[in-house]
């Protein structure tokens, strides 16, 4: 028996419908899109409020319009008179120097737990995770006693020691878990071909580790760099505190200086933007470390 095929204009006509139906988004598409851009509306407008009364006049800071009639640059111009650039500068000491202490330690930690199955394994690493657990507020009262006694208020080292401590737990669970998705025979393949084991993990483990690397260092700096509480508690002399502090300054008992708390929150904001989103990417592709084997 012969097989009778459609003719050609009806076949034609259904290839040009699938592709038109193919192209054309659905309902649940088009609603999850608003929806999405709806989220992220709401997840911005703080900030662009925050740089439009950054650039509002004196004058026009109780006018109920959105935007304001005239662009008012000088809260930006005059912010620096009052010292800001050297919190920014004690800001960028703390995060950095909590970001290099963490990726010292927290990189052979994690690199020796997860290629060494030793007794105590997993107790160290639940110990290390309830580290995490503890919050620097309820610690506070014992951190101050401490930094008392060791003469270091008004350091930038005793920062630098309670940021690092309060997240080397997450980097070295991110970094365990990254270590362990590499495989071993990469590592003894060097070895062979004459490499040590540290001349390994630098040639080969690291690079290929280098997403979970870079989650870690940037959650570390940005945590270190938004932290307030002990800031606050440590750091009593104006000229070296850091920039959440120092902003907190703009808030006063009886006047709020709104123009230069939103102009500094501004530019508190614009480096931790920009690093991110340089590496958005590594940074995602290391939140899944581990998840697939």
């Amino acid at each position: 028996m012969t097989a009778i095929s459609a003719p050609p204009s009806v076949s034609a006509q259904q290839a040009r419908l699938t592709q038109r139906r193919r192209g054309r988004p659905t309902w649940k598409t088009i609603a999850l899109m608003v929806s999405a851009y709806i989220i992220a509306f709401l997840f911005i407008f703080p900030y662009l409020d925050m740089i439009v009364t950054s650039l509002r006049p004196t004058n026009e800071l109780l006018t109920p319009t959105i935007l304001p009639h005239h662009y008012s640059w000088s809260s930006y111009t005059s912010l620096w008179k009052t010292g800001l650039g050297t919190n920014l500068k004690i800001t960028l000491l703390i995060a950095g120097g909590a970001t290099v202490l963490v990726l010292l330690v927290a990189t052979p930690a994690a690199y020796f737990t997860a290629r060494h199955k030793f007794r105590g394994r997993m107790a160290f690493l639940i110990l290390v995770l309830i580290t995490q657990m503890f919050q620097p507020t309820a610690l506070l009262v014992g951190i101050y006693r401490q930094f008392v006694g060791f003469h270091m208020l008004n350091s930038v080292w005793s920062l630098i020691l309670v940021n690092a401590g309060f997240n080397m737990a997450f980097a070295v669970w991110i970094l365990n878990a990254y270590f362990g998705s590499i495989p071993r025979e990469l590592e003894e393949a060097a070895m062979v071909e004459g490499s040590s084991r540290l001349g390994a993990l630098f040639r080969v483990t690291l690079p290929l580790a280098a997403p979970g690397v870079v989650t870690a260092l940037v959650f570390t700096f940005i945590a270190a760099w938004n932290e307030f509480v002990i800031a606050l508690t440590l750091m009593t002399t104006p000229d070296k505190q850091p920039l959440t502090v120092a902003i907190n300054g703009f808030l006063g008992a009886y006047s709020t200086d709104w123009q230069h708390m939103f102009a500094a929150s501004v530019i508190a904001t614009i480096p931790v933007i920009i690093l991110f989103a340089l590496i958005e990417r590594k940074v995602v592709s290391g939140l899944t470390a581990g998840s697939i084997k």
